[in-house]
């Protein structure tokens, strides 16, 4: 059995020799050629790269969209995939063990914040009531329980991705992936998400990967992986702001 990941008896997110090829042949494309990663409970790291490095390709893998290669993946307790999907029941293992956050919140237009963010414990099985309780807990550590009953057009676009934030986290997966959570926001707005994210991450012991060029955000992580090529470096991060 793997060893659990330092500082934790749970695993966060572990990534060992992963690849994505598509196509095959001569017109074979490697997206991703070697990507090894660790994320414990309760950290956020970001994910940066130029454009067609490879870190699309890695988030759609390791939120269970498209299917690598080669290699392993391992998120919170099981080991999703190891040259094959380990996990029978991959739209389960993505409604219920990995929050998404996206630049845009893709809120649902005709439903109130507590409906949006309630309807994805009770699509996995939960009651009425304590899923309007979870969405409303994470409301108010977000600071957007006065919000509760309006309607997504009637949102601030931070209020939006806060939402957003309790959507991903609602589940209580060992995992989010967030991708450009702040690149629609100016630079106070950006910085209180990560603020958010970091609280959140140690709260919930979630182990949060960000994908983002955002400049304003990069000097808040301790630690970054740049992805060139299909590669990831790890890399030392300012982790400044947040402690």
């Amino acid at each position: 059995m793997d060893k659990p990941l330092p500082g934790s008896p749970l695993r966060g997110i572990r990534i060992e020799g992963l690849k994505k090829r598509y196509g095959e042949g001569d017109t074979a494309v490697d997206a991703l050629k070697h990507v090894d990663m660790t994320v414990a409970p309760g950290e956020v790291v970001g994910l940066i790269g130029p454009s067609g490095s490879g870190k699309s390709t890695l988030l759609k893998c390791l939120g269970a969209i498209i299917e690598p290669t080669a290699g392993r993946m391992t998120l919170g307790e099981d080991v999703i995939y190891d040259d094959g999907w380990k996990i029978p029941d991959l739209r389960a293992l993505r409604r219920d063990r990995i929050g998404f956050v996206f630049q845009a919140p893709y809120l649902i237009p005709f439903l109130d914040v507590t409906d949006n963010v309630a309807l994805l414990p009770m699509l996995a099985g939960r009651s009425n009531s304590e899923s309007r309780q979870r969405a409303m807990e994470l409301f108010t550590a977000l600071d957007v329980a006065h919000r509760a009953k309006a309607m997504p057009s009637q949102l601030s676009g931070g209020e939006q991705q806060r939402v957003s934030i309790a959507r991903a986290l609602v589940n209580r997966p060992p995992v989010i992936l967030a991708d450009e959570p702040t690149a629609p926001l100016d630079s106070e707005r950006a910085l209180t998400v990560i603020r958010i994210l970091n609280n959140m991450a140690r709260k919930f012991e979630t182990a949060i990967i960000v994908v983002t060029h955002d400049e304003k955000i990069i000097p808040t992580f301790k630690r970054i992986y740049h992805i060139r090529d299909g590669v990831t470096h790890e890399e030392a991060g300012e982790g400044r702001g947040f402690e």
